[in-house]
């Protein structure tokens, strides 16, 4: 059995994992695979893959040219650049791992605070002999927005509710008895762009998600104002948020994905005012390594003895 670990950007794969006890030859590959041919030559050959995340996608073209592979393991319970049914019809299991909750929730905050405190420019600062130039923002008494009360929404509202804001919520289908349970307050999307101080995103993408937060959401906030996406990219319209910074309509932005990723290095994104960027880290902790990683060995172990786990399908 040829295993290949796939995407492990910092190279840590082997030391999460007890590889070695699948009697197998795993291989790792350690940077992005940018389109289909390298996709294609890197994989050639492999009965097993283990994909991290959504860092590269499988779509039915290229699992037309993977004949070998038989078991594709994802790290996460779901994973939308897999086409699930075209793996279906080619006989390839797809298996995934448990994700925790708390790591993406805990990013967010710290993207929040490095925006509104102005935590990068300051650190700058200091390093190059210099001393406080900026006013930072406050959290107490101020209106927290999130947009999507699910799993991590709701986790990033009770420490919104820990700083005393006040914390308001939408998504498109939003029960508002289920956001008063989490002492959250349902309201319009109008009302919760033009009266939040703070708002941050957490959103499954999909075609009707898609731009969620566009030009005149943007156009609604304080010019205080923040926005945080540690979702998704394209749930942001990016145009419109890059105009937004540049006019000085928003007081800033927290970003830690993008509509293409890696971020390319010519992007605007790149040298937009009054942001704070992270490259899509909002899940890479130790814990939830250790929980990635870990889990999609039992997998692969599972699916050689012929009792596969956590089949996503």
């Amino acid at each position: 059995m040829r295993v290949a670990v796939l995407d492990d950007y910092q190279r840590v794969a082997r030391r999460f994992a007890d590889w070695a006890s699948l009697g197998a030859e795993v291989d790792v590959v350690d940077h992005p695979l940018p389109d289909d041919d390298a996709v294609v030559a890197a994989l050639a050959g492999y009965d097993v893959v283990v994909a991290m995340r959504e860092r590269t996608p499988f779509t039915a073209a290229r699992l037309a040219r993977l004949p070998d592979l038989r078991l594709l393991v994802t790290t996460g319970r779901q994973n939308a650049a897999i086409d699930l049914d075209a793996a279906r019809e080619r006989g390839v299991v797809v298996c995934g791992t448990e994700s925790p909750a708390n790591a993406t929730p805990e990013l967010t905050w710290a993207l929040i605070l490095a925006v509104l405190r102005h935590v990068p420019a300051e650190d700058r600062a200091v390093r190059d002999g210099g001393w406080q130039h900026t006013v930072g923002g406050d959290l107490e008494g101020r209106r927290l927005g999130v947009v999507g009360l699910g799993r991590l929404g709701s986790r990033v509202a009770r420490v919104g509710q820990a700083f005393g804001m006040d914390v308001v919520a939408w998504s498109q289908r939003l029960d508002p008895a289920t956001a008063e349970e989490t002492g959250v307050r349902a309201v319009a999307k109008d009302e919760l762009f033009a009266t939040s101080d703070v708002v941050t995103v957490h959103y499954k993408l999909s075609d009707r998600s898609r731009g969620i937060v566009g030009a005149d959401d943007l156009a609604r906030m304080k010019p205080t104002a923040v926005l945080v996406n540690t979702s998704r990219g394209p749930l942001v319209d990016t145009d419109a948020l890059l105009a937004a910074l540049h006019d000085g309509r928003i007081g800033g932005a927290g970003l830690d994905v993008y509509d293409v990723e890696p971020l390319p290095a010519d992007h605007p994104l790149r040298s937009a005012p009054r942001t704070v960027l992270t490259p899509h880290v909002g899940y890479v902790t130790e814990a939830t390594y250790r929980t990635f990683y870990g889990q999609a060995v039992e997998d692969v172990a599972a699916w050689a003895a012929g009792a596969p786990v956590r089949v996503l399908t």
